[in-house]
């Protein structure tokens, strides 16, 4: 069976490796789609924090059921999957609480362990969810979006807010998304013009933004001078996560849905000034995939102008160098088995 195995940063190794073992309570699925994400790019530049050499990457998976024992799912041989890749525990604080999301001893496909860049893998088959009656694409784009879903399900948006998305990466427009659905003023702030004019046109933002430019000001004049009322910042860049505290409005909420590998320091008095609420969001949980693939289903997300690069699985490590030039103008790569 072949595998793309991350052998070191900036090197990817494809191998022949012994095919699945199907244990216990687990499926053996045939990988179909994967989906590149920021945290694949991380990874294979070194900058991924939690992260350790060799490791199979791909987490955003879909595939078809080769194997599976009896289970009170009703999953069966022939199915078209999606899979959550978050492996939690089941026993600690955060699980006890049905925030396995945020798992102690979390283990996530791809990160803490080998991933779905495989012919196959094996998993345990409560993570696998049917998705008949959607495609491989839309199965495979699950995962990212519910990541969005998450995010915006935590800040308790209320209609008509203003929400500033700082970031138009596939993240960032998994939120803007949601966030529209939630009846929110969508205003999307990156540094690439051509990211922005995919936001008004696949995310139907409200407004713009050049980071570059006077974005303190736009944002006072978009708002009526109040400045909005909840910021995602889903870059994972420290400049950027570390200004955006300036953007929220007093009494307003900031969300960090990008992640960094490094400390952010902010001043404690306009924190304090503007009594904000600084939160993390992490994963997702069964509840925001099932709001994705209610989206999916009901044709409010189009998938097919999301993804904007293929590959097939054995030209990927030709590939993937080209993919990590913003000239090319990756929004979410799909590679295809």
């Amino acid at each position: 069976m072949k595998s793309i195995v991350c052998d070191q940063p900036n090197v990817f190794k494809l191998s022949e490796v012994e095919h699945p073992m199907q244990k216990e309570g687990e499926a053996i699925v045939a990988i179909k789609r994967i989906g590149i994400c920021g945290t694949d790019l991380h990874a294979y530049k070194g900058n991924q924090p939690f992260f350790y050499y060799p490791r199979v990457l791909g987490h955003e998976l879909a595939g078809v059921i080769e194997s599976i024992g009896e289970n009170e799912l009703g999953l069966k041989a022939g199915d078209q999957v999606s899979i959550i890749p978050y492996m939690e525990c089941g026993e600690c604080v955060a699980c006890r609480k049905g925030k396995t999301n945020c798992c102690t001893h979390m283990k996530v496909l791809g990160v803490h362990i080998d991933g779905g860049m495989s012919e196959k893998i094996s998993v345990p088959y409560h993570h696998l969810i049917n998705t008949e009656g959607l495609s491989l694409d839309q199965t495979a784009v699950i995962e990212p979006l519910s990541i969005g879903a998450h995010a915006v399900r935590r800040s308790e948006i209320k209609e008509r807010d203003f929400v500033l998305v700082i970031g138009a990466g596939p993240i960032g427009l998994g939120v803007m998304s949601f966030a529209r659905q939630a009846g929110a003023v969508v205003i999307a702030m990156d540094i690439n013009e051509k990211r922005l004019e995919f936001c008004r046109q696949w995310a139907k933002v409200d407004y713009t933004i050049n980071a570059l430019e006077s974005p303190m000001e736009d944002l006072k004049e978009i708002t009526g001078g109040d400045m909005p009322d909840i910021v995602f910042e889903s870059t994972g860049n420290i400049k950027s996560m570390t200004e955006s505290f300036r953007y929220p409005a007093s009494g307003g909420k900031l969300i960090f849905v990008g992640l960094v590998k490094s400390d952010i320091v902010f001043s404690d008095p306009d924190f304090h000034s503007k009594e904000l609420t600084l939160m993390a969001s992490r994963n997702a949980t069964m509840e925001d995939f099932d709001h994705v693939i209610k989206s999916l289903q009901s044709g409010k997300i189009d998938v097919d102008s999301y993804i904007t690069h293929r590959s097939k699985f054995e030209h990927m490590l030709d590939t993937f160098n080209y993919w990590l030039n913003p000239e090319a103008g990756v929004i979410k790569a799909m590679v295809e088995l």
